[in-house]
């Protein structure tokens, strides 16, 4: 199998180790450039694109961690890069690896970088850069990342900050920039003591490229609980946490912004400081649900631990179904009911700090399949049971013969894990913050189930389905320091962050990418008819957002962009829907709608 070690020498296009001290990074002086304050940023192949030589003394400057890898895929191609074992391991063998994880380049979003290089048996075409970063710093100290920010900088080159890459939104992309790769910033601790402000408890302090399967180690070997995201793989601060963070125990504990204490940042000047409800209070309050990769790169955060919790937790499936099947309703309406008696049930659900996790899936003849998770931290398995039967009261009545599950026994939230198989697919997210409004109201709730059940009835010809979380992170649940932070004030009201997951078939043209795109908005649409003064997450959410500063900033965007001014005056860090990136715009080689393949330029009235 390829080991890290041997990914990273293939990628590397320098070897050079510099003499200079890691706690003293040098400051590379660009050569004076016509184009400093100019339209659009420097792209290779530009008069004022750093020399090589420049290059190799920014490589010598941090250790040799600068890398220029090719795109994992180039062995699908034809070329000198051509090898069809390894094609095939990239294709079908990569499942019980975490080799795209790994990956310096990859998005695990595909479209956003212009799918010019795809892991495939059958390449049409060659493997091209596209919308892949140019340089890549792989970054293990924040020396490391105050080097890269600086020489981003003085030489006018889009920076891109990337972790793991479970990024559906093109932020940790983009053609002709240098890449922060926080990946390797690995640093976690217990510290059993923590005072701050009003705080005096139990924190963890986490490294940037920390997964949430490390955080969930972490929880096991020192016996506590730290709010992680619920995907092993996702990281456990960075961009999850700096756009709100969601998780199995939101309801119970918030959100991960809700979870920081301080923060550990390089800010645009290449500066590391430190930001907490005691100093640098307006950056603290920005990077605590304001979005990633904005204000300046987290390197570290202690975050709030607790007691040890565990979690029971019971299922539920409804199918429906064309002719005779084992367990299938065949009435599409009982279906329907079933799926909205879960989602009306939902409100206690999380009023119990429980938390949903449900899809439901389009399939042929009008038929459906919808499965939920209900989880509930720190209740044991009988009350947990106890809560749900008047769920199942209510289908019996409506002729669901199901029985409520036994829940056996309870799982430790914090526990020995793993982080293996993600793989980059052409998933696009599209989503809304549904309030707890939509519940209180009979007419409303109902005009809320319609909205659903149209659009999962589009999926199947379309090639979508619909994910629905349930989860209530409030300010009160929020406590100290979380309560008075930049999260979308939508998340403070949410019973259900409601999401289209559009599969966009491979090779789409842009004419074919704009017309999927109305076509899914359509359906967007249905939504936000039925919660106009709500919003979207941005983790989540569709980089074609109509009107995004609202729907995923709301109220908090016009003082968020103050606080992006001051802190990152010449737009250092830019990535799309983020705080004060209308001000420049990718221009797209290839058309696609949102696609980082082009050069970032200025936006002009």
């Amino acid at each position: 199998m390829y080991t890290l070690r041997y990914l990273l020498v293939l990628c590397l296009v320098y070897s050079v180790r510099g003499d200079v001290p890691r706690k003293s990074p040098t400051r590379l002086t660009a050569r004076a450039s016509s184009r400093a304050n100019g339209e659009c940023k420097n792209f290779p192949g530009d008069a004022e694109w750093p020399y090589f030589s420049e290059w190799q003394r920014l490589n010598a400057s941090i250790g040799g961690v600068l890398l220029r890898p090719k795109p994992a895929a180039a062995p699908c191609y034809p070329g000198p890069d051509y090898d069809e074992t390894r094609c095939q391991f990239l294709v079908s063998g990569t499942s019980s690896t975490s080799f795209w994880l790994d990956d310096p380049l990859t998005e695990l979003a595909q479209w956003t970088q212009g799918s010019s290089c795809v892991a495939t048996l059958s390449p049409t075409g060659n493997c091209t850069r596209g919308g892949f970063p140019e340089y890549v710093v792989n970054a293990t100290t924040a020396e490391h990342v105050q080097s890269a920010v600086r020489f981003a900088k003085d030489n006018n080159i889009r920076l891109v900050i990337k972790n793991t890459g479970h990024d559906f939104g093109g932020r940790s992309v983009g053609a002709g920039s240098l890449s922060v790769w926080t990946h390797y910033l690995k640093s976690a601790e217990f510290i059993p003591s923590y005072n701050i402000g009003q705080y005096n408890g139990m924190a963890v302090r986490i490294g940037s490229g920390v997964e949430a399967w490390e955080v969930s180690n972490l929880m096991a070997a020192n016996n506590i609980t730290v709010v992680a995201a619920g995907c092993n793989t996702v990281g456990g601060t960075g961009g999850w946490l700096s756009s709100g963070g969601h998780s199995t125990v939101t309801s119970t504990f918030g959100l991960g912004a809700d979870q920081a204490l301080s923060l550990e940042v390089v800010t645009a000047d290449g500066n590391l400081v430190t930001a907490n409800p005691l100093m640098n209070q307006d950056l603290f309050w920005a990077m605590r649900g304001g979005g990633g990769a904005t204000y300046g790169v987290l390197i570290s955060v202690v975050m709030k631990a607790y007691p040890p919790i565990s979690i029971s937790s019971s299922s539920l499936s409804l199918t429906t179904s064309s002719g005779p099947s084992m367990g299938g309703l065949s009435d599409v309406e009982t279906f329907w009911e079933g799926v909205s008696s879960y989602y009306r049930f939902s409100s206690n659900i999380l009023d119990a700090g429980g938390y949903g996790f449900s899809y439901i899936y389009p399939m042929e003849n009008n038929t459906y399949r919808f499965t939920t998770s209900s989880s509930f931290p720190g209740m044991s398995p009988s009350a947990a049971f106890d809560l749900m039967q008047p769920l199942y009261n209510t289908l019996n009545r409506v002729g669901i013969n199901v029985a409520n599950p036994t829940i056996n026994s309870a799982r430790p939230y914090g526990s020995q894990r793993g982080g293996t198989g993600d793989r980059p697919v052409n998933t696009r997210y599209r989503s809304r913050l549904l309030p707890r409004e939509n519940w209180e109201d009979d007419s409303l709730f109902n005009q809320t189930m319609k909205a659903i059940r149209t659009a999962v009835e589009g999926g199947y010809k379309n090639d979508f389905h619909f994910h629905g979380t349930l989860t209530s992170p409030t300010e009160k649940v929020a406590g100290y320091p979380g309560s008075d932070s930049a999260v979308n004030p939508a998340w403070r009201k949410n019973r259900m962050h409601a999401m289209l997951m559009d599969v966009q078939p491979d090779g789409l043209t842009a004419k074919q990418a704009i017309e999927r795109d109305s076509l899914m908005q359509g359906y967007m649409s249905l939504l936000r008819d039925v919660s106009p003064s709500a919003g979207s997450y941005m983790n989540e959410g569709d980089p074609g957002e109509p009107n995004w500063q609202q729907a995923f900033f709301g109220a908090n965007y016009e003082k968020l962009l103050q606080i992006k001014r001051k802190w990152d005056p010449t737009g250092v860090f830019w990535a799309p829907t983020t705080v004060g990136s209308e001000d420049y715009a990718v221009k797209a080689v290839d058309g696609y709608p949102n696609s980082q393949n082009g050069r970032l330029c200025r936006v002009r009235d």
